[in-house]
């Protein structure tokens, strides 16, 4: 078995369903993602026993999956069955999904008593010292409740908003509101009779210094940034 293909396996109604494919497009299959399936299906068959090579009847095939198209099959087998991945490819994706989960982490939590966004060095440290299992099948996004929870054992960790407003020169308003928009959950926004822009976003708590930043930086520093409140 090479690394370059994996074995996607479905067990239903007393049959047996495999499939070669690329391992690291059926884990953005398993995420919901849209991929070609062409390049994620290796060869055209649905096998009973990939390795020994035995082909699934075309009844059986019927039966569990009413169509004998093998692209359409495939994809299920994907959706619904097991990835057959290798030691280094498990690792891998693991590392991968832990990664996204810090990121998720530090861009939405912040330390319920500073207020502050916490460190993704020390989300990492209370990962490891709570033992949290990671799930390389699952998205990075429907596992962070439950992570959080456990890590709330070892570090004080809060989901949480914060309310910005950003008082923008007459300069920059034109040209940056729509970016400032897609920043975060616009509130309100008021124009000002000297063509400045006051808007009222609500962010992600642990993004407030990358929203500063950025505003300062589309605006050179002229801009008036408050947090008004994180909760």
């Amino acid at each position: 078995m090479t690394d370059k293909y994996v074995i996607a396996r479905l067990e239903e109604k007393g049959h047996r369903f495999e499939v070669l494919v690329n391992p690291d497009l059926a884990m953005k299959v398993k995420e919901g993602k849209n991929v070609n399936i062409d390049e994620l299906l290796v060869g055209d068959f649905v096998y009973k026993d990939a390795k020994k090579g035995l082909k699934a009847s075309p009844e059986s095939l019927r039966e569990v999956f009413k169509t004998d198209d093998v692209r359409q099959i495939a994809l299920e087998i994907v959706k619904r069955g097991e990835i057959q991945l290798t030691a280094e490819q498990r690792r891998r994706f693991i590392e991968e999904r832990k990664k996204q989960i810090i990121t998720l982490i530090a861009r939405n939590a912040i330390d319920p008593k500073t207020k502050l966004p916490i460190p993704q060095k020390r989300i990492e440290l209370a990962l490891e010292q709570a033992r949290v299992s990671i799930d390389p099948f699952k998205p990075a996004e429907s596992q962070l409740e439950e992570i959080i929870s456990k890590i709330s054992k070892v570090i004080p960790i809060k989901i949480a908003k914060a309310y910005v407003s950003v008082r923008i020169p007459p300069e920059y308003a034109g040209r940056i509101n729509r970016q400032l928009a897609q920043m975060g959950e616009v509130k309100k926004t008021t124009w000002m009779n000297d063509g400045s822009l006051i808007m009222e976003l609500e962010i992600p708590a642990g993004m407030q210094q990358e929203f500063i930043d950025k505003v300062n930086n589309l605006t050179r520093g002229s801009a008036q940034i408050k947090i008004v409140s994180i909760g």
